[in-house]
């Protein structure tokens, strides 16, 4: 009979239970002890669901206090120099310096470098390695869950990240690999202490296995694991996720493991050869729980597809979601106020926990077929591409540029922000009240338009040159858009993790999309009417409203997002007409949603660059369009962000120490049109000092031409507190203006 498992679960708890804890201790308003308390209360409930699903295994070591990357550097010692100074008082208060910077002891730090977990909208804190970077092993807070668990009477699997893509992750070395021998020593007392302590199997997670891998990434699995396996004493279960094995497959497949876990989500295409090259000794887990959405699975299907197979291996076949459900909401049963019929088709994490159990009856011997699924919708990507094509304004940026410098007359240097200003608690509480009808919109729209005065009052005393509204209406920049637009379903409780404290709620495409009326213009146009200085239109791209929304599985993303376009070119036109002459249209999201693998990126590219540029293809000369993106591998999309061909590009490098401007600056390559790199992190409380800001500045002239920089911060500023954003921007702006003053 197949067994049932998962690779990890949500961390966040059922209500944010660990958010709104972090961040009260992090304030001073609960003591480490209440802290640990509802660590392990949420734990203990992740452990308890997975038990009453009737999985075979139960999954320790997927909970993080903030990243699980961040977990495994303080477990092997991969603490940078800096944070050794001014220490915390104790290792939880450590773990949150290296976090953020900052902890209730320990003197305020720059905070290690944040960046996406693949093709997800998590962020994971990447690892810091020097040239002699010494390795020593803790494992101290894995193996009490693991002992908690097993004294509730749970049959542990504890999940380790596997070391060549802990290395891989990481930067600071020009080879992290030449680190493999001394990181390797570590896993293998890892194993030990594992089996020491009755772990009967240990997952290991490789999700590089699912990229194209130099050949010297490829051939080091093998030594790494005929090491691990002489050493380990657990089974070791081998997992891979988020893309297809392919050239890797014989590869892993011939490595000295127990067990495989693929993803047959996003790598259907593996199944078949998974099934002919396992050994006789070996189980494959196949990844059949869609992980990163939350509609139900079409476990009619699978129940086909894999029927034969159960009958021939039996306990040998693991079913699963196809990676750790990390990237769901929790439970669909917190959701009070959708309709019974969208719930009908929903399924969150402990929903898809029900789904395992329900396939596993399914692949019993003599089982009725299930229900079948409708069948999908028949549009296609190609089509979407043929009807983007020269979808983009007549006019090159050397000509835009001058009409634009002509219109708005920005000193060198212009400064400006990203888009938002702080949520306050007060603001909440407003939003709070209209959603629950407890006052009226008028009353609403009256406290809005007041943020908005004051967002522009503080800008222009503060002096920044272009303004922003503060995005006060908005509780999140994709949600926004997607209760605005028809064809979305809004949750109340949909909730997963961004990074740290940090959740997301992304609405759900259960439809096609359209704009039934203007979603910006009206808060835009009020605050343009109070300065005589440029406020920018913000607008969420295309891309990033598809990437950062649960889509629709019965037609190609492409669809939905030309559907999304559509829709904001009609509000870009508007706030146009509303006499709106900048306008920023993000798209932090492009990266993410890149296939992993190079053969699929230009099918990708085709019809997202396509989409971005449909949105402003309208547009005047004199319209500036500017763009911003977040954490990101850059090096891989520079052809695609250059084909955005956006007049004013923003980007995130404080905390890379601006590493990524390498490849958007330079005479022969780089981002042809204007820049603006983030000059400090906003993810930190740490408030800039000025002489820091303008030392950054003239890094950036040394590989930036002066006409074509703009200084702004990393990212907009809504998780921020007034008192800090106040201080920062002050700093920012008279760093900027010391800097212009010897430029003229």
């Amino acid at each position: 009979m197949a067994k049932t498992h998962i690779l990890g679960y949500p961390r966040i708890g059922a209500h944010r239970e660990l958010k709104r804890a972090q961040e009260a201790y992090w304030k001073g308003d609960i003591d480490q002890q209440a802290l640990l308390a509802v660590g392990a209360q949420i734990r203990s409930q992740n452990w308890q669901a997975q038990q009453a699903a009737g999985l075979a295994l139960t999954t320790v070591g997927d909970f993080a206090w903030y990243d699980q990357v961040l977990n495994h550097s303080l477990m092997f010692g991969v603490i940078p120099e800096r944070f050794q100074n001014g220490a915390a008082d104790n290792r939880l208060d450590q773990y949150f310096r290296l976090a953020r910077g900052r902890a209730p002891s320990g003197e305020p730090v720059a905070a290690s470098a944040m960046t996406k977990w693949f093709d997800t909208n998590y962020h994971y804190l990447v690892p810091e390695f020097s040239e002699d970077q010494p390795f020593t092993l803790d494992a101290e807070w894995l193996l009490a869950e693991i002992k908690d668990a097993q004294s509730l009477g749970h049959n542990v699997k504890p999940v380790i990240i596997g070391p060549l893509t802990y290395l891989w992750l990481g930067r600071g070395v020009d080879n992290a690999l030449d680190l493999l021998p001394a990181l390797l020593a570590c896993y293998e007392q890892l194993l030990v202490q594992l089996a020491d302590a009755a772990a009967q199997w240990v997952q290991v997670d490789e999700p590089i296995l699912g990229l194209d891998l130099p050949a010297q990434w490829r051939d080091a699995f093998a030594l790494v694991y005929k090491t691990l396996a002489k050493a380990s004493g657990s089974k070791l279960l081998l997992a891979t996720y988020f893309s297809t094995l392919r050239e890797n497959l014989p590869l892993v497949f011939d490595l000295p493991v127990d067990g495989i876990h693929i993803d047959a989500v996003r790598g259907g295409e593996d199944l078949q050869p998974a099934f002919e090259a396992l050994r006789g000794d070996q189980i494959l887990s196949v990844g059949v729980i869609n992980g990163r959405n939350v509609w139900k699975t079409d476990l009619a299907q699978w129940q086909q597809a894999l029927k034969k197979e159960a009958e021939v291996l039996g306990d040998r076949l693991w079913i699963s979601a196809s990676c750790s459900l990390l990237h769901s909401p929790v439970d669909l049963e917190t959701e009070t106020g959708l309709s019974e019929e969208h719930k009908s088709k929903l399924a969150y994490s402990r929903q898809k926990l029900d789904e395992l159990q329900k396939l596993q009856s399914a692949l019993e011997p003599g089982v009725e077929p299930l229900a079948a699924f409708p069948q999908t919708d028949s549009r296609s990507e190609a089509d979407i591409r043929q009807q983007l094509e020269s979808t983009w304004r007549p006019q090159k940026f050397s000509e835009r540029v001058e009409a634009q410098r002509e219109r708005w007359q920005l000193p060198l240097l212009p400064t400006t922000t990203i888009g938002s200003f702080p949520q306050t608690d007060v603001l909440r509480q407003v939003r709070k009240q209209f959603r629950n009808s407890e006052i009226s919109q008028q009353d609403y729209h009256d406290h809005l338009r007041a943020e908005i005065t004051e967002a522009i009052r503080r800008q222009e005393i503060l002096g920044l040159d272009v303004l922003v509204h503060g995005e006060a209406e908005r509780n999140d920049m994709v949600e926004y858009f997607g209760e605005q637009l028809d064809g979305f379903i809004h949750t109340g409780n949909g909730w997963v993790q961004s990074y740290g404290s940090r959740c997301v709620k992304p609405p759900i495409i259960a439809g096609d999309i359209s704009r039934p009326n203007a979603m910006t213009v009206q808060w835009s146009e009020y605050a343009q009417s109070l300065s005589k200085r440029p406020v920018k239109g913000m607008l969420t791209g295309p891309v990033t409203i598809l990437n950062w929304s649960f889509p629709r599985e019965d037609i190609p993303r492409a669809v939905s997002c030309l559907q999304i376009a559509k829709a904001l070119r009609d509000e870009v036109r508007d706030l146009e007409a509303a006499g709106i002459g900048i306008i920023q249209i993000d798209e932090p999201a492009l990266r993410e949603g890149l296939p992993l693998r190079q053969a699929d990126h230009k099918a990708y590219f085709d019809w997202a660059v396509g989409c971005f540029r449909y949105t402003c293809s309208e547009v005047n000369t004199q319209t500036q369009i500017h763009t911003h993106m977040c954490y990101s591998n850059f090096n891989a999309i520079m052809d695609a962000i250059v084909a955005l061909d956006a007049d004013v590009i923003t980007i995130e490098s404080a905390r890379s120490d601006l590493r990524l401007l390498d490849v958007f600056a330079g005479e022969n390559g780089g981002y042809p049109n204007e820049i603006g790199p983030g000059i400090y992190d906003i993810h930190s409380p740490n408030v800039p000092e000025r002489e820091e800001l303008k030392e950054r500045l003239q890094q950036l002239l040394e590989v930036i031409p002066k006409e074509k920089l703009w200084v702004n911060p990393d990212c907009g500023l809504k998780t921020r507190n007034w008192a800090e954003v106040g201080s920062a921007l002050l700093n920012m702006v008279e760093a900027t203006r010391t800097v212009r003053s010897a430029l003229v």
